[in-house]
C-alpha cells in the first residue's frame, strides 16, 4: 500500500480523511491516514481552537486542512471579521425568501426558540475571509493545504512552499486538472460525480485515468465514492497514488453528523443521493429528501448564487436540524446533508480508526487475490 505520497508526507497510509469534524481528522491522522479539516464554515477563532485541539491529539503526525476557493462567488455586503460576517446581511430576493418561509410551514417546522439567535449561513469563499483563515492555518504545522472549486492563488501557492506546506486541490475534469497543474498544485484530487459535496458529472473510473494522464507526473488521489479496500485497489490500478474520502467518515463513532440524519445515510441505497443547487448554490450531492424533491419542484425559484444560497437557507436549515428527531414535525422529511454515492455500502456504525483498518484489510486482501492471478 506504500507509494511516494507517503513518504512526502510521512504516512503510512495513503488514505485522505475529508471532515468537518476535527475528532475524524485527529482519529484518521492517528491510525496513519492523513486528516484534512474542512474549515470554510470556520471563523478565524472557531478555526484556531479546532486546530489547537488537533495539534494536542495528533502530537505532530501529519495533517491539513481544506478551504473553498471559487474562482467565482457572489458579493454580498457582509465583510468577514474575527467572529463571522459583519451586518448589513444582503438582501435576497421576495420571492426566494416568501417560498423558503411557505416551505417551512407547509412541513410543520417549528420555530427556534427564542434564546436562540439565527443562523447567518456564513461561509469563508471570498479572498478576505479565506485569507484570514489561511492565516490562523499556516499558524499550525499543517503539512497540507486543499483548495477546492478553482485554482489556489499564486501566492497560496508560494505561501505554502515557503513553508513546507504542499498545496492539493480538487478537480472534475482533466481540463481542470491541467489548470491546477499549471498553478503549481502538489498534488491532484481527481473527484469522480459519485461524490458528496460540491462535484462534477464524470464518473471516478472515467476521471482518473484521465487525470493521471494529463497531469503525469503530478501524483494523483482518486475521490467519489470511495469508501471499501477493494475501491481503494482499483484506484490504485487506475494509477492514483492514493485515495480521498470524505463521505464514508459521516457514520463513524466521531463524527458530528446529526442522528437523524446519520439514520437515514444507514437506511439509503447508493440511488438516494442527488446533485442539487438547494444547499449552496453550486451543484453538491446530498441525500435526496423532500428538501431537495421541492428545489427541484416548477414551483420554486432558481437557487441563488454562491454564498447567497447558504446565507439563504441556513436558518431554515437550522430549524430543520433542531427539529428533524421531533416526532410530528415535517422536518424529518426535509432533513438532508451532502453525502456521496457510496452511501449505500455505509450500514453501520464504526470508530474511525476501524474504517481505516478495514480498508487497508480489504486492500491486502485483493492485491493478495491479484498476486495470486499473476502466479497462476
Amino acid at each position: 500500500m506504500h507509494t511516494p505520497i507517503c513518504d512526502r508526507l510521512g504516512i503510512e497510509f495513503p488514505i485522505f480523511a475529508f471532515s468537518h469534524c476535527r475528532d475524524v481528522v485527529a482519529a484518521v491522522t492517528n491510525v496513519g491516514g492523513f486528516g484534512v479539516l474542512g474549515a470554510t464554515s470556520h471563523s478565524p477563532r472557531t478555526l484556531e481552537v479546532d486546530l489547537t485541539w488537533i495539534d494536542e491529539q495528533v502530537k505532530g503526525k501529519p495533517y491539513g486542512v481544506d478551504l473553498l476557493l471559487p474562482v467565482k462567488y457572489a458579493e454580498t455586503t457582509a465583510e468577514a471579521t474575527a467572529e463571522g460576517p459583519a451586518a448589513p446581511a444582503p438582501r435576497f430576493p421576495a420571492e426566494h425568501q416568501a417560498f423558503v418561509e411557505d416551505l417551512l410551514t407547509r412541513y410543520g417546522v417549528p420555530e427556534l426558540p427564542g434564546h436562540i439567535p439565527a443562523s447567518s449561513g456564513s461561509i469563508s469563499v471570498s479572498p478576505q475571509a479565506a485569507g484570514n483563515l489561511l492565516d490562523v492555518a499556516f499558524g499550525h504545522p499543517i503539512r497540507l493545504v486543499a483548495s477546492a472549486l478553482g485554482p489556489p492563488p499564486a501566492e497560496l501557492v508560494s505561501r505554502a512552499h515557503r513553508g513546507g506546506v504542499a498545496v492539493a486541490a480538487l478537480v472534475g475534469t482533466a481540463e481542470h486538472a491541467r489548470r491546477q497543474q499549471a498553478a503549481g498544485v502538489d498534488l491532484i484530487v481527481a473527484q469522480g460525480t459519485e461524490a458528496g459535496g460540491h462535484t462534477g458529472t464524470i464518473s471516478t473510473m472515467v476521471l482518473v485515468p484521465e487525470v493521471v494522464r494529463a497531469v503525469a507526473p503530478t501524483p494523483v488521489l482518486a475521490a467519489g465514492g470511495i469508501v471499501t479496500g477493494g475501491q481503494m485497489a482499483a484506484a490504485m490500478a487506475l494509477g492514483a497514488e492514493g485515495v480521498w474520502c470524505g463521505s464514508v467518515w459521516l457514520t463513524t463513532e466521531e463524527a458530528e453528523t446529526d442522528p437523524s440524519v446519520r439514520a437515514k445515510m444507514l437506511a439509503a441505497t447508493s440511488g438516494d443521493t442527488v446533485r442539487s443547487r438547494s444547499l449552496t448554490g453550486k451543484p453538491a450531492r446530498m441525500l435526496r429528501t423532500a428538501w431537495t424533491d421541492e428545489w427541484d419542484s416548477d414551483k420554486a425559484p432558481a437557487p441563488l448564487p454562491m454564498p447567497l444560497q447558504t446565507m439563504l437557507t441556513a436558518p431554515a436549515q437550522q430549524r430543520i436540524n433542531r427539529y428533524a428527531a421531533t416526532e410530528g414535525s415535517g422536518a424529518q422529511q426535509l432533513a438532508t446533508y451532502f453525502v456521496g454515492q457510496g452511501v449505500g455500502l455505509m450500514d453501520r456504525v464504526r470508530p474511525a480508526r476501524q474504517v481505516v483498518e478495514q480498508m487497508v484489510a480489504d486492500y491486502l486482501a485483493v492485491a493478495e487475490r491479484f498476486a495470486a492471478q499473476l502466479e497462476g
